[in-house]
């Protein structure tokens, strides 16, 4: 379901500017403030869309990005096995890829989360596919490494 025009407003008052993909909202706080989007897999320019899921939230951006500056990165990849930060990849693609239309012939999104073709680029996109599936590896580890309170009032509306 795209999003409506009072999600499209809090969304683009979230990132400070306008979303480049139609999306809806697929994780919000118990009072409706949109947490995770989920993008269109190509942006209104038809250019390909690797990021399926967007954190938008800036209590979740700041304490992921917080993480990230502490090394989590490199901590993330020594911890959880590389395999199953291969297979979160190929179900993210598959996710994604799956909304492409049929018929489609030009260039299309490619690679895991958040475009990433191998290991762990960006905490923000595994953190969000987590929140969304449950089936990130690297997501679990990044959550359970965050506040506790993050997580009390989501309401994961994902169809």
């Amino acid at each position: 379901m795209p999003a409506t025009l009072d999600e499209r407003d809090a969304v683009r008052a979230l990132l400070g500017r306008e979303p480049t993909a139609e999306f809806d909202v697929v994780v919000r706080r118990t009072d409706g403030t949109p947490v995770v989007i989920r993008n269109a897999p190509f942006t209104v320019d038809g250019t390909p869309m690797p990021t399926r899921y967007w954190l938008v939230d800036p209590a979740w951006n700041r304490a992921v990005s917080r993480l990230e500056s502490d090394g989590g990165v490199r901590a993330v990849e020594a911890a959880v096995d590389p395999n199953a930060v291969v297979a979160a990849h190929a179900a993210y693609a598959a996710d994604r890829d799956a909304a492409v239309p049929a018929g489609h012939t030009g260039p299309r999104p490619s690679a895991g989360v958040g475009g990433t073709r191998t290991g762990v680029k960006c905490l923000h996109a595994h953190a969000a596919w987590w929140l969304v599936s449950g089936a990130d590896p690297v997501g679990e580890w990044i959550v359970a490494r965050l506040e506790p309170d993050l997580l009390a009032d989501l309401d994961r509306v994902v169809p």
